[in-house]
Formats: structure tokens, C-alpha cells, sequence
């Protein structure tokens, strides 16, 4: 019977146990999670912040999962090392698990800069975790003022989930604008003044300098006081593992389509991972989490001796604070298509015959996904009825032999 190992108790190892069993239902499944609790949602625990959800709910598969698919589950370890010759990962306790299989989905950490006199703040978090959410949720009530640093998804999020229940929100950035990676100035100003709305304060192109206990020294001469910091400035993927047994890694885990690594029996997804973007034709980290999903499923397809690839690699984000939704996919080139009012705005990005990208903000997000299966299937837009798709995405904007190829049945 087959031992396969899965490092790691996220989005994709959830696909990449659902993968294996859709060939082998009978070898054996081990799960290292370093985190305590059965694989949750991620994009919740803003949710959780607010008592809009709770650690049950928060669950990304029904409670008898692991059981009903055969896994056993190591909560509280670490893997430590990985020996590709003996086949065996090595825990933080020195224990030995083999594999004949293995999945490195150790997903990514936050990148914390070297601020001067960051170890003299007393409550410092990050915000990745659900253990975050609980330690923050601990740690604040009514007159708690926070700062965070980065005005990214990560941060915004945060900021979401504390309002209405701290005293102040302030956001820090060295970018001119929020969501700088994914938004022009335009888009930004749009989520940014939502959040104005709620109560969160910005000070954007502008950084910390030095903390000083519960004061931070900003560049422009300004000072914070706070009584809680949350630091967001961004992520790096977790690749450590891999490198030190020999494998190949650059700002995330190197593997081909089918999601195997350069290391013999050795598979990786999700966050950790670097792959091809097929709209931009570039090798990058597509840290989302369709994404890693869809690597895991690939990954134990092919762990199990099936054969699957995942070649329609795009990022994506879906974003919204305080009911203004935002859905970004694709590369922001070509010809541009724009509608926008105030607090609504579509673009959508041609080039050479395809839809190569779209951001929507406050309206049709429910029916992006028909332009997110545009460019991921790379569908040529003379198949298609461009008008109707640029005014509203629906089905019907495929011609009625696509539809019958796509959705079956007589349409």
C-alpha cells in the first residue's frame, strides 16, 4: 500500500488529498500541520474578527473529512527536514514519517522588515492565521488603537475586521495608493475612500522609521501612538524545506505541470510554488487560492499514478470591504473596454484575439467568473459575442454549439 505524505493542512492539501483519492482509495495519507486546527478558510478570519463567523463554521470540508478519506492528521509539528534518499520528512520532535509520495504545500509567511526598535512593542501580530484573529480578537476591545503597516489585501482585511470594535484604525504604507499590486491610482481611490467611510485613517507614501514602545516615528516626521501593531507588508513563500534537500527554488517552489518538483517523488503546491502565468507568459508565485487548490488536486492525481496538469495558471483576486466588491484576473494589457460611475467600474483587456484581463469593482463581480473562464481557457473572442460580453457576462455570450460542448444538453 502506497504512503503518501502531505506537508502542510491548507487549500491544497485539501485538493491534493481529494486528488489522491480520486485515483488510490486505499493508500495510506499523513498530514504534518503545523497549525492546530482542521484546514479553515483563510479569507475568514476578517469574518471571524467581526462575530460573523465562528472556528466551526470557518471549516473548509465537513468535520469527518480526514476520517472519511483515510488521513491521518499530525496537528502541532513542524517537518523540519526532508531526506529525498531515505524518503523519509523529519519533524520538530525528531520523529520519521516515510513517504513513497511527497506534497511540500507549506504555503507562505510574512515578510517582516527590520524595523529599529520593533522588539520594544509589547503586542505585535500578523494577520494569517486564524491563531492571529484569536490573539487579536484577545488583545483589543473598544479603546484599542491599532496601526498596521501595509495597505495591502492582507492589511485592508485586518482593518475590516477590527472596525466597530477598537478605538482607531490607522494604515501605513510606502505606496502612494492601497492594493498597489493589484489597482491603478483609479480603482484605489474607489476602495480606498469605501474604507474612509468606516472610519480607517491612511497614511500612505509614507513609512516607519523606528518604533519607540507604543510610538511609531514615521519618515514624514509624524508620530503614531497605538496600543496594537499589525504588520502586513507583504508575504514570502516557504521554500526552505525544498531547498535544503537539493530542490530547485527561485521566489517560490519550481514545478512543472504536473506540479512535480525536480526532486524525485517530490510534488508541491499552493502558496509556495512558482509557476507560468498564461497571461503574461512569465514564472511567478500565484498566491491565490483557486489556485492552490486546483496544484493540490494535480499534484495528488499524479502522486497517485493518475495524470493531470494544471496549465491555466492567472492571477486573480476577489476582494470587498464593508459590501464594495472587487475582482481582478488576468494581465492589464491590450486594448481597454471601461464602463465606470462613481462606486462601479469594469475594464476589460484585449489583446491578440483574447481576453487577457478585467477588473471589476461594485458591479457584475457575481458573473466574473464567465470572463475569468475567458482567459483561462484562452477562448478566442471571435467565438463569442464581444458586445454582449463587454455590457454583461452571461452564457449566452457563447454561440449555442459552445454551450452544447460546454454545458451539455440542447441549448
Amino acid at each position: 500500500m502506497k504512503k503518501y505524505v502531505i506537508i502542510g493542512n491548507s487549500i491544497a492539501a485539501i485538493g491534493c488529498i481529494e486528488g489522491i483519492r480520486s485515483v488510490d482509495t486505499k493508500g495510506g495519507i499523513t498530514v504534518i500541520s503545523e497549525e492546530k486546527h482542521p484546514v479553515y478558510g483563510r479569507p475568514l478570519i476578517s469574518y471571524y474578527l467581526q462575530d460573523k463567523t465562528d472556528e466551526k463554521r470557518m471549516n473548509y470540508r465537513s468535520e469527518d473529512f480526514y476520517e472519511s478519506n483515510k488521513c491521518k492528521v499530525i496537528y502541532g509539528k513542524k517537518a523540519v527536514r526532508i531526506d529525498s534518499e531515505a524518503k523519509e520528512v523529519i519533524l520538530d520532535n525528531g520523529k520519521k514519517i516515510e513517504y513513497d509520495a511527497l506534497c511540500v504545500a507549506t504555503g507562505s509567511r510574512p515578510f517582516v522588515p527590520p524595523f529599529e526598535g520593533l522588539e520594544t512593542v509589547s503586542k505585535k501580530y500578523s494577520f494569517m492565521t486564524l491563531d492571529d484573529a484569536i490573539e487579536l480578537k484577545n488583545n483589543t476591545d473598544e479603546s484599542t488603537k491599532v496601526l498596521i503597516i501595509g495597505a495591502g489585501l492582507i492589511g485592508l482585511k485586518c482593518a475590516e475586521g477590527l472596525c466597530g470594535r477598537v478605538g482607531s484604525i490607522t494604515v501605513c504604507d510606502l505606496a502612494d495608493r492601497v492594493l498597489s499590486s493589484i489597482l491603478d491610482a483609479e480603482c484605489a481611490e474607489i476602495m480606498q475612500k469605501n474604507l474612509e467611510e468606516h472610519g480607517v485613517e491612511f497614511m500612505l507614501s509614507d513609512s516607519v522609521i523606528k518604533f519607540d514602545g507604543g510610538t511609531a516615528i514615521i519618515k514624514s516626521g509624524k508620530k503614531v501612538d497605538f496600543d496594537v501593531l499589525v504588520l502586513a507588508v507583504g508575504v514570502r513563500a516557504n521554500t526552505e524545506l525544498l531547498k535544503e534537500s537539493g530542490g530547485k527554488v527561485d521566489r517560490g517552489i519550481i514545478v512543472d505541470e504536473k506540479m512535480a518538483t525536480d526532486i524525485d517523488s517530490v510534488y508541491s503546491a499552493g502558496d509556495c510554488t512558482q509557476g507560468m502565468d498564461i497571461t503574461s507568459g512569465e514564472n511567478k508565485v500565484l498566491a491565490i487560492l483557486p489556485n492552490a487548490y486546483l496544484q493540490g488536486h494535480t499534484a495528488g492525481v499524479n502522486m497517485a499514478g493518475g495524470d493531470e496538469v494544471f496549465d491555466k495558471g492567472i492571477p486573480m483576486n476577489s476582494i470587498g470591504f464593508f459590501g464594495l466588491h472587487a475582482m481582478t484576473a488576468g494581465a492589464y494589457v491590450g486594448a481597454v473596454y471601461e464602463e465606470k460611475t462613481d462606486k462601479k467600474l469594469k475594464r476589460l483587456f484585449v489583446k491578440d484575439g483574447l481576453l487577457k484581463g478585467f477588473i471589476i469593482i461594485g458591479s457584475d463581480t457575481e458573473r466574473a467568473g464567465i470572463y475569468t473562464s475567458l482567459i483561462r481557457e484562452q477562448t478566442p473572442l471571435n467565438d463569442i459575442d464581444i458586445k454582449s460580453m463587454q455590457k454583461i457576462a452571461s452564457n449566452m455570450i457563447f454561440s449555442s454549439e459552445i454551450r452544447r460542448k460546454k454545458f451539455g444538453g440542447v441549448v
